[in-house]
């Protein structure tokens, strides 16, 4: 403040100042606060008050201890706010003449200059209106702005006389004074008038709150050691309370750990305590801190919440007050108050001193005035709070609200608050929440004992007495028939599901959406575990046209992820991809983290991808499937993870690792459901593409032994097994058998068309092979189906070679299908040195091995003995550094030798 001074007397020397009541002037009022070297300067608030420079008024408005007078304080001993005064506001202010005496003591004690003809007022209890005239009226006449800071304004707030007056000389001072009131309620100013046009700065307790990076700087100017996260921990528990934050810290440099203590402080006894109590409680009324003590209980409070746990009916005014004294509690909306945090913790401490177990009653009487008041989120802690966990149990189930245990944005809070629920607990509410936390955790035994033992108690009869508790344990009973890969039991707990809504005004299943969505998507599953594929369908359709929000997300997006994977089964690759798609749609926005999706669509994802030969891509989507919670605990895709993984490594050449993927598999038994026809097919296609791509028809062969085939798909798979071990009529009479075609998608269609073709081929009709392979790139092309060609064999490579014109209409494959032997894929990401060059017979020999041949048949073929083959073999395995047939002919393709 460029001209302070603190000189007291003045006007007439050798005498001392007095006020109008003839006591003496008070310099330590006139006095600006000394800022202390710990101190932090917060660059965006003072921002905030070099802004009203160019206003008339400015209010630094919050609650004791919030830093708003060293913040004003460092403001004007720092950065020279021109021609200034101070004054601290003591309750006898509230005399009209003793403040403005004091104002204009202020003035003149600060070096600023006043006239003797604006006088002094002569009485404490009034002022003439003259003498403001004309102190406003030499303000506006000067050349530059004087700055009047008001601190702890609040004092006087009440007094009409001194507020009229002030807003009086403010307005018709016009550029010649700036007014900076410092106040924990606000000042009885027309304040709307300045918001309106501007020429307020308002800094509020918002402001004043310290942020995380100012915390850890005030800890810092302490010589205090403090993580990034202890400073947001303290930041969070004290609500960027100043003096809190202030307090915490003295005290934690006493404290053998000052990080720890800081993190982990007891705010009921404690400095921070004494302050709070002294400072905000203690000053109230009995009637106020009876109410907020009751009220700590709560995290918000409305004015009939308080008035049911006071027991009388004065909470609104009460509670008006405390907001408007900046008392530590603030409004959030329609008639709704919260408690500074810290404060709060500090009441609850003071509340078990002061009344000894009354507690647990004020929690009881709070949960059922919420329950009325159809705020059952709010109700439940209250009622666990109280140990009434039969009242917070029957509610959530009478309320329909089971679901929420199982998806929505409420269920990790709802389940860490039901897992306190004490063991004593009985009756079919709390066994149906302990069989629904169980069957969350996909553990079935549990979950149905509780189940069986809930459905023992509820109440008899078809009436509406007891409906949402038979409705909350059929849909439970539908989970437990997934989780236990039962159709059967899924579909016949869905019709008790029915049942029971029966007997349920709509609107109240109306206001649970996620319970039919979830009943849904659970019989869907199951029924699609079965193979019954038609009626999956059909239930995840409905599970999807379920009412859209938070609630409903997980099992839509779930529904959307399990068409997709139908389609693909189906072979409709276009279809499986817009389903997959939507359901990631879905989770993205409603926004649910990816460790608690399904990650069906993304193995779809990578299954289309993997077709299409884009690998890269394939990839990323089977690791963002790894990174969720379902790829342990879904049999669906924890198997179809092994499969894509498994076919991946075959794309890419190492059909070794491809088998141990699936070794692994079937050495590590999922969960204890029902063995999936189609699941069994699946790992049985997968392990025979394995073998073919390792060099071992046989063992493909082999995979299909003694064991029924379902689909389509797996009668293809066996006959491309036979195909490549020399079966060609056995593999025809296998695609003889399978079913009408009507349900069959395009990429089955291509697999089947192909094995044909290599099987005719290998009975010597390349015309009929070459008219089959037409009709499979035709059905290939519109979806892009690569992988089924690259895995057809040289076979196919040597057809498009003579059939150029036909090579140079699908281009789109035969780029694929003849890479550049620079643009061969590596084994490891480069293939290594050049091999020594094969001999023409060797070349003959690899090219057969290539095509799955077995060594009696190379040598038939090319007419040599068996040992000339063997012989020829080796050279080959050494020069291509090969132990293997899969290895060789993976490597010579890596060098482009095929």
């Amino acid at each position: 403040m460029g001209v302070m001074s603190h000189t007291v007397g003045e006007g007439h020397p050798g005498m001392k100042a007095v006020t109008p009541d003839g006591d003496p002037v008070l310099a330590a009022r006139l006095a600006v606060p000394t800022v202390p070297g710990t101190f932090v300067r917060r660059q965006r608030l003072v921002e905030q008050l070099a802004e009203g420079a160019r206003s008339p008024l400015t209010l630094v408005n919050g609650p004791a201890g919030a830093g708003k007078t060293l913040l004003v304080a460092d403001w004007t001993t720092a950065f020279d706010p021109g021609d200034a005064a101070w004054l601290t506001v003591e309750p006898q202010d509230s005399a009209p003449g003793v403040f403005w005496a004091y104002v204009l003591h202020a003035f003149r004690h600060h070096g600023v200059a006043l006239p003797e003809y604006i006088g002094s007022p002569a009485r404490p209890g009034e002022v003439d209106h003259s003498l403001l005239a004309r102190l406003a009226a030499w303000l506006n006449g000067r050349e530059s702005r004087v700055t009047l800071v008001l601190d702890e304004f609040d004092r006087v707030a009440g007094c009409t006389e001194v507020a009229d007056e002030l807003q009086f000389v403010l307005r018709h001072a016009g550029a010649g004074l700036r007014l900076v009131i410092i106040s924990r309620t606000e000042p009885l100013l027309p304040l709307h008038r300045y918001r309106a046009a501007g020429e307020l700065v308002d800094i509020r307790a918002d402001d004043l709150a310290f942020r995380t990076e100012e915390t850890a700087a005030l800890v810092d100017r302490h010589g205090l050691p403090l993580s990034a996260e202890g400073a947001r921990m303290l930041t969070e528990r004290t609500g960027g309370w100043a003096a809190g934050l202030r307090l915490c810290t003295l005290a934690a440099q006493r404290a053998d750990d000052p990080e720890s203590f800081l993190k982990d402080f007891e705010a009921g006894h404690s400095t921070v305590a004494d302050y709070l109590l002294g400072e905000v409680l203690r000053v109230h009324p009995a009637e106020t801190q009876d109410l907020l003590l009751r009220t700590s209980i709560l995290e918000e409070t409305h004015p009939d919440l308080a008035n049911a746990l006071t027991g009388r009916d004065d909470a609104e005014p009460i509670l008006e007050e405390l907001q408007r004294a900046n008392a530590f509690v603030e409004p959030v909306g329609h008639s709704w108050y919260r408690l500074h945090p810290l404060f709060a913790e500090i009441l609850r401490v003071h509340l078990g001193v002061r009344h000894p177990g009354l507690e647990p009653e004020l929690h009881r009487t709070a949960a059922q005035w919420l329950i009325g008041a159809g705020l059952l989120d709010e109700a439940l802690p209250h009622a666990a709070d109280a140990g009434d966990w039969e009242l917070a149990a029957a509610e959530f189930i009478d309320h329909l609200a089971i679901g929420r245990l199982l998806t929505g944005l409420a269920a990790e809070r709802l389940d860490g608050l039901f897992a306190r629920m004490a063991p004593e607990a009985s009756g079919p509410a709390p066994d149906l929440v302990r069989a629904a936390r169980e069957l969350a955790r996909h553990d079935v035994d549990r979950g149905v004992t509780y189940l069986r033992r809930a459905e023992e108690n509820l109440p008899g009869g078809d009436s509406g007495d007891g409906a949402a508790a038979r409705l909350s344990c059929a849909v439970l009973r539908v989970l437990a028939a997934r989780v236990a890969g039962s159709a059967d039991l899924a579909e016949t707990a869905a019709r008790a599901a029915a049942e029971a809504e029966r007997a349920l005004p709509a609107d109240r299943l109306g206001q649970s959406p996620e319970l039919t969505a979830l009943m849904l998507t659970d019989l869907g599953s199951a029924q699609l575990w079965a193979g019954r594929f038609e009626a999956a369908r059909s239930t995840l359709s409905d599970a999807v046209r379920t009412a859209e929000g938070p609630a409903t997300a997980l099992p839509r997006h779930e529904a959307l992820s399990r068409l997709a994977l139908i389609d693909f089964l189906h072979g409709r690759p276009g279809r499986a991809e817009a389903h997959a798609r939507d359901a990631i749609a879905e989770a993205e926005h409603s926004g649910l983290p990816v460790s608690d999706r399904t990650g069906m669509a993304q193995l779809v994802l990578a299954a289309v991808a993997i077709d299409r030969d884009d690998l890269a891509a394939a990839q990323g989507h089977l690791d963002q499937t790894a990174a969720t919670s379902a790829a342990s605990r879904d049999p669906i895709v924890a198997v179809e993870l092994a499969i894509l993984r498994s076919r991946l490594l075959c794309a890419r050449g190492d059909s070794r690792s491809a088998l141990l993927a699936l070794d692994d598999l079937a050495e590590q038994p999922l969960v204890s459901a029902e063995p999936s026809a189609w699941v069994s097919d699946r790992i049985a296609m997968a392990t025979a593409a394995a073998h073919l791509a390792d060099g071992d028809p046989k063992a493909a062969v082999r995979v299909f032994e003694d064991r029924p085939v379902h689909g389509p798909e797996s009668l293809v798979a066996e006959a491309r097994a036979w195909v490549a071990a020399g079966g060609a009529e056995r593999a025809l009479r296998i695609l003889d058998r399978l079913p009408d075609h009507h349900d069959r998608g395009p990429a089955i269609d291509v697999w089947v068309l192909l094995t044909r073709a290599q099987a005719v081929a290998a009975l010597g009709d390349s015309a009929a092979a070459e008219g089959l392979l037409l009709r499979a790139l035709a059905a290939a092309r519109p979806h892009h189906l690569r992988r089924p060609f690259l895995e057809a064999g040289p076979w196919l490579g040597r057809l498009l070679l003579h059939r150029p014109a036909l090579a140079r209409e699908h281009a789109w494959l035969t780029g694929t299908l003849a890479r550049e032997p620079g643009a061969a894929r590596p084994r490891n990401g480069y293939p290594g040195p050049r091999p020594e060059p094969l001999s023409a017979r060797e070349q003959d020999v690899l090219e057969r091995l290539a095509q799955l041949m077995s060594t009696d048949e190379i040598a038939a073929d090319l007419h040599l003995s068996v040992n000339t083959v063997k012989t020829h073999l080796k050279s080959i395995y050494r020069k291509l550094d090969a132990t293997r047939r899969g290895e060789a002919v993976r490597r010579a393709r890596e060098f482009g030798l095929l």
